[in-house]
C-alpha cells in the first residue's frame, strides 16, 4: 500500500513512522529544506514538547473543537510521545504549569529524533518537494499527488501542511486550498495565541519590559464581565502586549461573543496586578513603609523599591500626583489612589497582531467533514488529515504539539 504523506512537521513525521511501521510504502514530501522546521521555534527555541496533565485536561485545554480529539488522544498519549523521544536519547523535565521540555532545552534535539525515527522507519523523504494538487478517481477516492515537478500514484494521502502561522517556516495555508478544491470546508482563519494590540501611548513607553509573577483580567467593561484570568508573566511590546498570560487570554478572547464590535468600542480592557501577592491593605502598608523611608524626597524619586523603573513615570502620570511632590505631602486619598493604580492598572485592548505572528491557527478544515476516529476525510476516502490545518487549536503547555502527534498517529492507523 503506497501512502504518501504531506508535509514533514510533528504530525507529519509521526504519521509517516508509523503508517511504514505497519508495512506500507510511505513518501513523505517536505516542501522546506530539512523536515520539522517549525519545531524549531517553539517553545522559544525550547521545545514545549507536551504537558504532564492527564489526557482529559488536554480536552479542557483546547477551546476549539477539543472534544473531537477524544479518539486521537485516546491512541496516542503524552506518556506515548515522551516515551517515544526516550528510545531516541530525549530526555525530559517538568517544569511550571506542568510543562514538558527536552533536558538539553533544545528544539533541535527534538526535531533530530523524530527525523531519526522517520528514518529509521525507511520512509521515502524528499525535501523541498511543494504539492500542487491531489487527484482523485471517478468514485472520489484519492488516486496521486501532484508536485511542481512529477506526480506521485497512492492509496491514501495524508495531508498535514499546518496552519497559516509562522509562514517562513512553510505554515502559508497552502493546505487549505487543496483541501477546498476536494470539497472541504475552510472555517474561518484567525491567529489563536497571538499577542495583542493595545493603546500605545502606554505600551509603547513600556516596551521590552517584562513583568513576572502579575495577575491578568481580561474584562468586558460594557457588562463588567471577566472574560479570562491567569497568573504569570507577560510583556509590553511596541504594538501592545505579549508573552504567555497575553497569548493564552487571546485565545479566550477570539472566541468572545461580538468580541470585533467591543474591542473596536474600547470595551475589552486589560487589568493587570502588579502585586498580586498583597492584598490592599498589604500593599498600602508596604507603600507607607516606603513613603517612611523616603518622606523627604520628591514622589519620583521614591518608587525604586516597589517599580521596574521604566514603569516609574507611567505609574506617576496616570496615578496624577505631582512628581515634584515631597513624599511627606502626598495625602492619604493620593496614597490609596497610587495603590488603585497598582492593583488595578488598565490598558485598552485594540486588536489581535496579525495571524502570521500567531503560535498556532485556530479554524481549519471543517472537524464535521472529518471521522474523529480516524481523521479520514468524509468527503474523499482514502485521505486523512493530521495536526494544525484541521479546525482544532488549543493553549499554551504543550497540548497543540500533543494534537500535533495523537491526530498523525490516528491518521496512519487505517489502512
Amino acid at each position: 500500500m503506497r501512502t504518501v504523506v504531506v508535509g514533514g512537521g510533528p504530525a507529519g513525521m509521526i504519521a509517516a513512522k508509523v503508517c511504514a511501521d505497519n508495512g506500507d510504502d510511505v513518501v513523505l514530501l517536505e516542501k522546506n529544506e530539512m523536515l520539522g522546521k517549525k519545531i524549531l521555534i517553539t517553545g522559544k527555541g525550547r521545545c514545549n514538547i507536551t504537558s504532564s496533565l492527564d489526557m482529559d485536561e488536554f480536552i479542557k485545554n483546547t477551546p476549539g473543537n477539543g472534544r473531537f480529539l477524544y479518539s486521537a488522544f485516546d491512541n496516542f498519549t503524552n506518556m506515548d510521545i515522551i516515551n517515544l523521544l526516550k528510545q531516541e536519547g530525549v530526555s525530559v523535565k517538568e517544569e511550571r504549569g506542568n510543562r514538558i521540555f527536552p533536558v538539553s532545552d533544545s528544539a533541535e534535539e527534538v526535531r533530530s529524533a523524530l527525523a531519526r525515527l522517520v528514518k529509521k522507519a525507511k520512509v521515502s523523504v524528499k525535501l523541498n518537494s511543494r504539492v500542487i494538487e491531489i487527484k482523485v478517481d471517478e468514485e472520489t477516492r484519492v488516486k496521486s499527488v501532484v508536485l511542481e515537478n512529477g506526480e506521485i500514484a497512492a492509496d491514501k494521502v495524508i495531508l498535514a501542511t499546518g496552519g497559516n502561522s509562522y509562514p517562513l517556516t512553510g505554515s502559508n495555508g497552502e493546505g487549505y486550498e487543496i483541501a477546498r478544491k476536494l470539497g472541504h470546508t475552510i472555517t474561518d482563519i484567525r491567529g489563536s495565541l497571538v499577542p495583542l494590540v493595545a493603546n500605545k501611548s502606554i505600551c509603547g513607553r513600556l516596551q521590552g519590559l517584562s513583568l513576572r509573577n502579575v495577575r491578568v483580567d481580561v474584562i468586558d467593561s460594557e457588562n463588567d464581565k471577566k472574560i479570562y484570568e491567569d497568573f504569570g508573566e507577560m510583556l509590553f511590546t511596541h504594538f501592545g502586549v505579549s508573552g504567555p498570560v497575553i497569548l493564552s487570554g487571546s485565545s479566550h478572547l477570539l472566541r468572545y461573543k461580538n468580541v470585533d464590535k467591543k474591542i473596536k468600542n474600547g470595551k475589552i480592557i486589560l487589568k493587570i496586578d502588579l502585586k498580586p501577592a498583597l492584598s490592599f491593605e498589604q500593599l498600602d502598608a508596604r507603600v507607607l513603609r516606603d513613603f517612611d523611608e523616603f518622606k523627604n524626597k520628591q514622589f519620583k524619586n521614591a518608587l525604586d523599591k516597589l517599580l521596574p523603573k521604566k514603569m516609574i513615570d507611567v505609574i506617576i502620570e496616570m496615578s496624577k500626583i505631582n512628581s515634584e511632590k515631597k513624599i511627606n505631602e502626598v495625602t492619604k486619598e493620593e496614597r490609596h489612589n497610587l495603590v488603585k493604580l497598582l492593583k488595578n492598572f488598565e490598558v485598552t485592548i485594540q486588536g489581535f497582531r496579525p495571524v502570521d505572528e500567531a503560535i498556532i491557527t485556530a479554524g481549519g478544515i471543517s472537524t464535521k467533514e472529518i471521522n474523529p476516529k480516524t481523521m479520514e476525510s468524509k468527503i474523499v476516502s482514502g485521505l486523512f488529515f493530521a495536526g494544525e490545518i484541521i479546525d482544532v487549536d488549543a493553549y499554551t503547555g504543550g497540548f497543540n504539539l500533543q494534537i500535533a502527534y495523537s491526530t498523525g498517529y490516528t491518521a496512519a492507523l487505517k489502512r
